[in-house]
């Protein structure tokens, strides 16, 4: 049988959890014996306004479960406030799940300037600002487990989304990084592309479908990475509908020139298809392997 997945002594902050993925990775959290900061500023899925009562809600379903909870109503943006908190409630923090996201959805030619720096600020600079507050402590226990939420957006763009998928891919880049300073101090740092029902997908699913993508869904995987027993770290991961699996970036082997003699546009057409050719292709893990083509096209030439 597999081992248990448990969270005693364990304190878990998680970003815009007054609903949605958020309220569904709380609730299990807490099930599973975590102490859990459940933030939630109450604004509207466009981020507009604030209301603490989403934040408050979760926190008593929890109570009435038998589990432990705190409601923060900070804005991500102020995250030093949400880690503060945490530490004073329950004097440690061990793991930050990065969920909370807006929408303000716009083809680019029609987006303006507050569509793309709110989208910014809540998903990238919001999801900063929590996990550099929390990362000192981390360090000192030697002990982290830090949860980014992407997007297929983000992977795989989409239209009317370059603010949100900008933003989601981001945090992938946030997530490789802090993995390899992050791992030394047994801090793990993963991201998940979810697939809910929620108020952000509401009206972009079809209803037979939104019904079937029930967050609760997800929220297994999170909990798994954000646990002792998993020893993950840098992944990306789609999930959603109760199915999940790991992205990887590929890379056709491309062509290679003659960097003594150099090459010109027309050679680089010339060998289009081939550079283009995903056969064999490789499956780069860090900048050294991401490299190794390009100095073996170096070393073949080389005086």
């Amino acid at each position: 049988m597999s081992e248990s997945v448990r969270f005693e002594d364990k304190v878990v902050i998680i970003t815009g959890a007054g609903g949605g993925l958020g309220r569904a990775h709380a609730l299990l959290f807490a099930q599973q014996g975590a102490k859990v900061l459940v933030n939630d500023l109450g604004g509207t899925a466009q981020g507009e306004g604030a209301n603490a009562s989403a934040a408050d809600r979760v926190v008593a379903e929890i109570r009435a479960a038998g589990g432990i909870a705190e409601a923060n109503h900070d804005s991500v943006t102020d995250g030093d406030k949400i880690v503060q908190q945490a530490l004073d409630v329950f004097g440690r923090v061990d793991v930050v799940v990065n969920n909370a996201g807006i929408l303000r959805d716009k083809t680019f030619h029609k987006m303006d300037d507050a569509d793309w720096d709110l989208v910014y600020r809540v998903h990238v600079e919001g999801a900063y600002k929590v996990t550099r507050a929390a990362w000192p402590h981390m360090r000192e226990q030697s002990y982290g487990r830090v949860i980014f939420t992407a997007s297929t957006s983000g992977i795989y763009g989409n239209f009317g989304q370059s603010n949100y998928g900008m933003a989601k891919l981001g945090l992938y880049g946030l997530t490789r990084t802090l993995a390899i300073e992050g791992r030394k101090n047994n801090i793990l740092v993963n991201a998940i592309a979810p697939t809910g029902g929620t108020r952000m997908t509401e009206g972009l699913i079809p209803p037979q479908v939104f019904e079937q993508l029930k967050p609760e869904l997800v929220s297994p995987l999170v909990v798994y990475l954000a646990s002792e027993n998993c020893q993950e770290t840098s992944g990306l991961f789609e999930v959603g509908g109760g199915w999940m699996g790991k992205v990887r970036w590929e890379r056709s082997l491309g062509a290679g020139f003659d960097p003594r003699v150099g090459f010109s546009p027309e050679d680089v057409a010339a060998h289009w298809q081939q550079i283009c050719d995903f056969e064999g292709a490789a499956h780069p893990q860090d900048n050294i392997e991401a490299l190794k083509e390009m100095m073996a096209n170096l070393q073949k030439y080389s005086l």
